[in-house]
């Protein structure tokens, strides 16, 4: 599975148009037809709700940004762990590592957020459980 390109160009400031619909719709597609007992919803809306969090507070005018990304970044452990605790699959850690890591700034991890929001709402088509 390929890994996605937050941005088409990051110094124009250009997306691509398809990154929040055919391919967030692609990769919950394939993700979500992986191992059933694996990659189950709510185990991914964790992940999601704790990206939203840290997308929040950088938002935020007084944020951190040097405490915020090492906190990101902890997430690829956090995702290793479920790996190992057999709650989500190779796709899914390679996802946020590939994603992760292409974070640098507050806007980076706001286009991250977003993709994310899409990804987790096209999953629920492929997985409602």
């Amino acid at each position: 599975m390929a890994a996605i390109q937050l941005w088409k160009n990051k110094e124009k400031r250009e997306l691509d148009p398809l990154l929040f619909s055919t391919i967030a719709d692609q990769k919950a597609k394939d993700i979500g037809q992986e191992d059933p007992r694996k990659n189950k919803g709510t185990q991914l809306r964790r992940f999601f709700d704790e990206v939203l969090r840290l997308n929040s507070q950088a938002q935020r005018p007084e944020s951190q940004w040097d405490l915020i990304l090492p906190q990101l970044h902890m997430m690829i452990a956090k995702t290793a762990y479920a790996k190992g605790r057999n709650l989500v699959t190779d796709s899914f850690v390679n996802l946020m590592k590939d994603s992760i890591h292409q974070v640098q700034d507050k806007d980076d991890l706001k286009v991250f957020t977003n993709f994310l929001e899409s990804f987790m709402g096209f999953y629920k088509v492929y997985k409602p459980n």
